[in-house]
């Protein structure tokens, strides 16, 4: 068997184990049309090369590739290396602490050794996109890793969270899910001292540490629904509720997961939930979507609307 017969045997055996998180050697066997023999002479060559192939005897055992103490190469697909380019650019622009400049050091490196048939389509990707920046809040990656290892591994988190009204004090909690809206991120987790569900932004969250303490798991509701809530409805003292003639794709386009919910209706209508501190701004808002609306909550939102198309009138010169 050649040189360059075993190379390629080796690196279509890398890839396999980047594909799933285990195999049986019968099944790699299978893939690569080897020896179970031949299969374990492949593994030690990848542990040779500096991968942390994780071996597990008996029933139900089998090959994984493990974490190792450097991050050896990667092999992508064409798919998978299109996609981590064109996210690695977004991610340059993106609200995440110090993970610009990686992103473009990534980039750079994937652009080097991309064949040019790939290269040329990232490319096409990037001179046909824009991006449209607005007013983002930067994360430290340090919390981001912090929060995802203990969402992961089902430990408790500690640390000091800034109210709406000013103020910081300590909270414990059994972490779930982070959400991004793409301008904030946000946790649900458990609230140890409330026993309760909560949204957190992560901006407002410092000297986040995971601790020891091991949770069970509880039911949890859907963690991008309960967070779409909490930001568009808790924080505010009117929450309004109108239907609107139109297809809840369409409202969905104009308003963002952050400031309101759409629910489908019957017969051409959804309702949109949206919550706000001010009526006379709720109503102007409502009215710039451009869709016949009927108020159905709470009722002082039909009297601004009043008021609304009555200034609006007097503009226009027709009171």
């Amino acid at each position: 068997m050649t040189t360059e017969t075993t190379t390629e045997r080796v690196l279509r055996l890398l890839a396999l184990l980047q594909r799933r998180a285990s195999w049986t050697a019968a099944e790699l066997a299978a893939e690569l049309n080897v020896t179970d023999r031949s299969v374990r002479r492949d593994v030690e060559r990848l542990r040779a090369l500096g991968y942390p192939v994780h071996a597990t005897a008996g029933v139900g055992g089998g090959y994984q590739l493990g974490a190792g103490t450097r991050l050896p190469p990667l092999l992508f697909d064409d798919g998978e290396a299109i996609a981590t380019a064109v996210s690695l650019r977004l991610a340059s622009g993106g609200t995440v602490a110090g993970a610009g400049e990686a992103a473009l050091r990534a980039l750079t490196k994937l652009d080097q050794v991309m064949p040019p048939r790939l290269r040329a389509e990232v490319r096409a990707v990037h001179g046909a996109t824009d991006t449209l920046v607005g007013p983002a809040v930067e994360i430290d990656a340090e919390v981001l890793v912090t929060l995802a290892r203990a969402c992961r591994d089902a430990v408790r988190v500690r640390f000091r969270y800034a109210g709406r009204e000013g103020g910081e004090r300590e909270r414990t909690v059994e972490p779930v899910r982070m959400v991004t809206t793409g301008r904030r991120w946000y946790l649900m987790a458990w609230d140890v001292d409330r026993a309760d569900w909560r949204t957190f932004r992560l901006d407002r969250m410092q000297d986040v540490t995971a601790t020891t303490w091991r949770f069970r798991q509880r039911e949890y509701p859907d963690p991008v629904g309960y967070v779409q809530r909490s930001v568009t409805e808790a924080p505010y003292r009117y929450l309004a509720r109108v239907r609107l003639h139109a297809r809840s794709e369409e409202v969905r386009d104009l308003v963002p997961p952050q400031v309101g919910r759409v629910e489908d209706d019957r017969d051409g209508w959804c309702v949109l939930v949206v919550g706000g501190d001010d009526l006379d701004w709720l109503a102007m808002h409502v009215a710039r979507l451009g869709f016949e609306a009927e108020v159905l909550d709470p009722p002082e939102l039909r009297d601004a609307a009043a008021r609304l198309a009555r200034r609006l009138a007097a503009m226009a010169g027709t009171v």
